[in-house]
This record gives structure tokens, sequence and C-alpha cells, in this order.
């Protein structure tokens, strides 16, 4: 018995934050739009996707402060998209600690009010994710609406302009019970370092299904 304590204590369980297990990277993709279902057939649509790493997916969303607007789900679960299909994207060899602590530091690079439908959407999120970890991007008819640059933003109706996200009733309840101000009369600033300690308040916590990222304090 004395034995097996010693044991025990010389060869202490693994933290298993920091140790490294391979896991899957899967690229979850949802319609925004009903008329997915026939334009798809033309060869392209209006797609959101999360990619989802080590049980969690995580996706870009736009709101009007210069703070995180990356947010995980549970996967292939996403609030307010119609979940269409998955691809596999690759392997990664990460330790969880690790994977937080880079996913903090991608949210400082896509704070909600840089989001624009064009040129830095969830899906340039999720393309830059898996070119970060996996050293190529996902598949090219996710994003290709947006591609088409001016020509597409003519197309959409103005509903899409912005992620859904922003459009949940929860979202803008998160701004306005904490006494915040709504999020279409604030005005953003850059926050400095002495305002770190508020951006849990600025973080809207969209009920128990969708959560923003904070930020790494650099």
């Amino acid at each position: 018995m004395g034995e097996e304590n010693e044991a025990s204590k010389s060869n202490p369980e693994p933290d298993s934050s920091s140790s490294s297990e391979e896991s899957q990277v899967i690229l979850n993709v949802y319609d925004l739009t009903p008329v997915n279902q026939y334009s798809v057939w033309f060869g392209f649509g209006v797609f959101h996707s999360g990619i989802e790493v080590l049980g969690k997916e995580y996706g870009f969303g736009a709101h009007d402060f210069p703070i995180s607007g990356v947010f995980e789900v549970e996967p292939k679960s996403c609030p307010g998209f119609i979940y269409r299909c998955s691809v596999p994207l690759g392997h990664l060899d990460m330790p969880p600690s690790e994977f937080r602590t880079f996913i903090e530091g991608v949210a400082s690079e896509y704070h909600g009010n840089t989001y624009h439908l064009i040129s830095k959407n969830c899906n340039h999120f999720t393309d830059d994710i898996s070119k970060r970890l996996l050293k190529k991007g996902i598949p090219g008819w996710v994003n290709r609406l947006a591609r088409l640059g001016a020509f597409c933003s003519c197309l959409l109706p103005e509903s899409l302009q912005v992620s859904t996200v922003k459009q949940l009733p929860e979202y803008h309840a998160a701004y306005t019970d904490d006494g915040s101000g709504s999020s279409s009369s604030a005005t953003p600033h850059e926050p400095t370092e002495s305002e770190d300690g508020d951006q849990d308040k600025l973080l809207p916590s969209l009920g128990g299904d969708v959560a923003f990222i904070k930020e790494f304090s650099r």
C-alpha cells in the first residue's frame, strides 16, 4: 500500500490543460438564408461558418464596440443560422491551454466593430484560423460570394450585411441591462490598459449558448 502511494506521488496525474492531444479540426457551415437551397445549384450561397477545435466551435460576429467579436458555441448549434454541413480540415496537436492563449490572441485582431461582409466576415475568420493552425485555408466555395466584392453587396438584402449574432435579442439586452448603454448610441473607442478590467462588462453573454472570447491583454 505504501509503495502504491509513493508511486502515485512520483508519477502525478498529467495536467490535462497542458498535455498535448490530437484533435480533429472541423469547419461547420451554416445557411444564412433559405435561398441557399436553390442558389447552391448555381455554385454560390450565403454562408456562415465556425471552426471546431477541441470540442468547441469558434466564430466571428459583429457588434458596435472595439472589443472581441470572437465567440464560442457548442458545435453545429450556432443560434440564428441553419446548419448545413461539416468539412474536416485536418488534425491539430496542441494542448488546450496553448490553444486558449492562441484564440484569445486572435480575438484582439477581430473586434466586433471591424466586421465587414465583403472584407472581414466570419468566413475570413475561419479561413485565417485554419491557415494559422493547419497551414491551409477553408474550401473556396464557403466564401465565394464575398469574393465577388461590390457586386454581391448589391444583391444581398440589408439584413444580411452583419452577422446574425448582432441581431439576437440577448445581444441588445447585454448592453442595456448593465448600464453600458445601447449598442446603437454608444461611442466606440480603443480600450486603454486601465479599462482592461471593464472588458468583462462589455463582452455580451448571449445566454447559455454563445459566449464572446475575452481577448488577450498585450
